[in-house]
């Protein structure tokens, strides 16, 4: 199909981008260690409660997002490449390919900052299973707000600044949701009924995030 082919090719152009320059995973690897040796030795992170340890998995990650996500479309407009774009692909075509691509990169950034903070806290997993579905929903939740906010930004004259302000008030309720339920993989709380409660707003937050980007960036892609 048109746009399954199409979306992959626009998939690989960011990908040989990044892996060329590595500007992004290099930002983000720096960022995440140093944030992680902050965390760890200023604050004691190995004798704060599970809830404060979710909380501050989920900060670091999403400012790890923050700083490189918005790339996707900015760099776009820096290289002036916006008009190629629209002649070679349609307009969901160049949106699914954004999305896989920071969709993935999210989610190395949330496996490697999960990882990280669970053997440098000395973390035990009570449940691995529920741990591997929610960095799996988080960063496809993170992935779908960030990335029509990118596009939105790459219009926008200060896109730096315009980017994080945009982003967090979205991106609150997702937070308070991976915090809670990932508290309870730390914890070992067994309560599957708000564990469930839980991974259905993060699934329904995921869709509705999509769909609705997927709209509006049809109307923004044809401006």
């Amino acid at each position: 199909m048109p746009v399954i082919s199409q979306s992959l090719a626009v998939f690989m152009k960011d990908f040989r981008l990044e892996w060329r320059s590595r500007f992004g995973i290099s930002t983000v690897l720096a960022f995440i260690l140093s944030t992680l040796l902050i965390v760890l030795f200023s604050l004691r992170a190995d004798l704060l409660t599970v809830s404060v340890q979710s909380g501050l998995i989920w900060i670091i990650i999403l400012f790890a997002s923050l700083t490189t996500l918005s790339r996707v479309f900015v760099s776009e407009s820096e290289r002036s490449t916006f008009d190629l774009l629209r002649l070679n692909a349609s307009a969901i075509s160049v949106f699914i390919g954004k999305l896989i691509y920071n969709f993935l990169f999210t989610l190395l950034i949330t496996i490697v900052s999960v990882v990280l903070f669970i053997i440098m806290v000395n973390l035990q997993v009570a449940r691995p299973g529920l741990l591997v579905v929610i960095v799996v929903l988080g960063s496809s939740g993170l992935a779908g707000a960030t990335t029509m906010l990118g596009a939105l930004v790459s219009q926008a004259t200060r896109k730096g600044a315009v980017f994080p302000v945009l982003s967090l008030p979205l991106l609150i309720p997702l937070m308070l949701i991976l915090v809670r339920v990932t508290s309870t993989v730390f914890a070992g709380a067994d309560n599957e009924v708000s564990n469930a409660n839980d991974l259905a707003a993060l699934a329904g937050f995921t869709g509705v995030t999509i769909s609705a980007s997927i709209v509006l960036f049809d109307n923004l892609w044809e401006d």
